[in-house]
């Protein structure tokens, strides 16, 4: 995995696709991209979780697509209202998309295929509500 992989472009499709997920849902999905993780990259996760403040979402549904690049690791995670709901095989399910995109060197078709994935996922058990408002910018975002 390369920092090449999040150009302009690929973060714009990212973009769009969370922005298509999110629409008919209140849950949250956000990409966030470091050049290197924990030991375990799931702890790396959870503190780009946290710093970003996705554990403040109203319902706690929010979804982080981390990936460090010089590591070459990725996660998946989900808040609480989403992870009391979903069981361990959707998430397996979400690694694999993007595991074999990887492999078959289409990254971001992948990852925006499993952005998507969650989208049906969160508007299946938090659908869109008249008072919603997107919590968590759809932008990509870099560790510093």
């Amino acid at each position: 995995m390369s920092d090449k992989i999040f150009d302009k472009a690929a973060c714009k499709k990212i973009a769009e696709a969370i922005a298509e997920a999110e629409s008919e849902t209140s849950g949250e999905i956000h990409v966030h991209v470091s050049r290197r993780c924990k030991e375990n990259v799931l702890d790396s996760a959870v503190d780009a979780f946290n710093t970003l403040g996705m554990q403040n979402t109203k319902l706690r549904n929010g979804v982080l697509f981390f990936f460090a690049t010089k590591d070459r690791r990725f996660a998946v995670i989900g808040d609480k209202g989403i992870n009391d709901i979903v069981g361990q095989s959707f998430w397996d399910d979400i690694v694999a998309e993007i595991s074999n995109a990887f492999a078959g060197g289409q990254p971001i078709d992948g990852i925006c295929r499993a952005i998507r994935l969650c989208g049906d996922k969160l508007r299946e058990y938090f659908p869109h509500q008249a008072d919603d408002t997107n919590e968590l910018s759809d932008e990509v975002s870099f560790a510093k």
